[in-house]
């Protein structure tokens, strides 16, 4: 009887881990993919704001100059 039961639990419980191990895999890799957009997303915005600022301190640095 008890070997029974083994049989019978131990392919489901196998089953039911996989399943989770897919789930959480899944779950994983949409979390990378949304982590990566939003800090390139972050460093585009810093990269076009530092170049901003360099253009505005060249014309200011020309203007006191001349």
């Amino acid at each position: 009887m008890h070997k029974k039961v083994t049989l019978i639990l131990m392919p489901l419980s196998i089953l039911l881990c996989l399943s989770a191990c897919a789930e959480l895999k899944q779950t994983g890799r949409e979390i990378g993919h949304t982590t990566k957009k939003v800090t390139t997303a972050i460093g585009h915005g810093t990269r076009d704001t530092v170049k901003a600022i360099g253009r505005e301190t060249k014309e200011v640095v020309e203007e006191i100059k001349e």
